[in-house]
């Protein structure tokens, strides 16, 4: 043997990733979180094409409904449904429903709803913090990981039976039981619809936080775990490597018996 072998390419690779693994996530998941975002404003600045191939590719991900999708570029961050329907068709509809992106009075819709917004933007958001205090924190046990999963399965799942009955005859849509509980404290906004500051909108604002933190929380470590066994092969092959060398360059007839 007249030279020691090198860690190949794929190796170095590796070890990079496995060193930088927080920093590409970032980097990869944040075009990901930021692509519905560049629909409207595409729409804003006439490039449509572009546009409704993001509105199309991310309805894959999303039931886009208008009424649960913030607006850029007009008057307010949400839309009521009868909005929607004086600008689009007087529907209940799903399938048509959705296909409502929004015009310049009101605004163009992110390419997904408000409930993907917090939940894929609160991953972003804890992973970069995780990745500044991950030597302080403990991970997130599964039982915990469970708990902070709950809120938004049972928000989701009674939206999806609520919807069943018609969009704005559901009980998640007038919350009449929530109004009853609470003795009609709150305006009567915060308890109809799926407006910004109603209940609809906090509980999907914060049953998804709940849940991307409660992901990177609980998976991070796992990653991490295996980020650290990948570094370290690649360096004990490193370390075998150079000793190897180290033993070539002793011996006086340049090869090694064993």
């Amino acid at each position: 043997m007249n030279h020691a072998p090198a860690l190949t390419r794929g190796q170095k690779t590796s070890y990079w990733f496995a060193n930088h693994w927080v920093l590409a996530f970032g980097l990869m998941y944040g075009i990901f979180v930021g692509l519905p975002f560049l629909a409207p404003g595409f729409m804003k600045i006439g490039w449509e094409m572009p546009a409704r191939a993001l509105y199309f590719v991310y309805s894959f991900l999303c039931h886009q409904l208008p009424d649960r999708s913030f607006y850029l570029f007009g008057p307010q961050l949400t839309v009521d449904m009868n909005t929607i329907r004086a600008a689009w068709q007087d529907t209940g509809n799903l399938l048509v429903l959705r296909q409502f992106i929004g015009n310049p009075e009101i605004g163009w819709k992110v390419a997904w709803s408000d409930r993907m917004v917090s939940m894929y933007g609160s991953v972003l958001v804890a992973g970069i913090l995780w990745g500044g205090f991950r030597k302080r924190l403990k991970a997130l046990p599964l039982w915990a990981f469970i708990l902070l999963a709950l809120p938004i399965a049972f928000d989701g799942v009674s939206h999806f039976v609520s919807d069943l009955g018609g969009l704005e005859q559901g009980f998640r849509y007038t919350n009449a039981w929530l109004a009853e509980l609470t003795g009609n404290v709150f305006p009567k906004d915060f308890y109809i619809g799926n407006a910004w500051g109603s209940f609809n909108a906090w509980m999907r604002l914060v049953t998804g936080v709940l849940f991307g933190t409660g992901i990177v929380w609980y998976g991070f470590p796992i990653i991490d775990e295996v980020a650290e066994a990948t570094r370290r092969r690649v360096e004990l092959r490193q370390e075998a490597l150079d000793l190897l060398q180290k033993l070539q360059k002793q011996d006086k007839s340049g090869s090694i018996r064993i």
